[in-house]
């Protein structure tokens, strides 16, 4: 595990933020670095955890971009990364934050609060995140739970945060566990 992401995690737990699995982070590590020159970015900051594998794997042509919501998080994660000129952390809303940087090759839509809305407006977020990607340029989802593992009152019935994304002839999209208990989402822009 890089030093950055050790750092991160400390972060984390000082500020009593939940650590994300580390088989995300190798899954971003090795995405990212296959695109040396690449603009990446993330929803859902949280004091940086997963960006410090993102950054960690940067190219020293690429870009990284990401944005949380919450100001004393933003503030963390700004100054653990402060050190890395081609990272920028911005504090407020990723809908008016990620537009003036897009597009992006790989954009990580973390941030799971989208995931638990209405499926109509499910379908809004996941269109405005498609929105800051480049065609060929993919989003990862994380935090999915796999159906296997679903509750028996859940299987047949619909998951918008799923569905959105598996209906549309314009991306290739492909679900991969991460651990036995987690999954993700890997979409490709056509």
């Amino acid at each position: 595990i890089p030093d950055l992401v050790h750092r991160a995690e400390a972060l984390a737990t000082a500020m009593r933020f939940e650590l994300s699995i580390p088989e995300i982070g190798r899954l971003l590590a090795v995405l990212v670095a296959a695109r040396p020159r690449g603009r990446f970015a993330e929803i859902g900051t949280g004091v940086g955890v997963g960006s410090a594998w993102v950054i960690d794997a940067l190219g020293p042509e690429a870009t990284f971009v990401t944005v949380e919501q919450d100001a004393d998080r933003a503030a963390a994660a700004d100054r653990l990364f402060s050190e890395y000129p081609n990272v920028r952390v911005l504090h407020g809303d990723w809908h008016d934050s990620l537009p003036p940087h897009a597009p992006f090759d790989l954009l990580f839509f973390d941030g799971g609060a989208w995931k638990r809305l209405p499926a109509e407006e499910v379908a809004v977020e996941s269109r405005r995140a498609l929105e800051l990607v480049a065609p060929g340029g993919m989003i990862v989802i994380d935090d999915l739970t796999p159906e296997a593992l679903w509750p028996e009152e859940w299987r047949g019935r619909a998951d918008p945060a799923r569905d959105v994304w598996l209906n549309r002839d314009d991306l290739v999209v492909t679900e991969l566990l991460t651990t036995p208990e987690t999954a993700a989402m890997l979409v490709v822009r056509r």
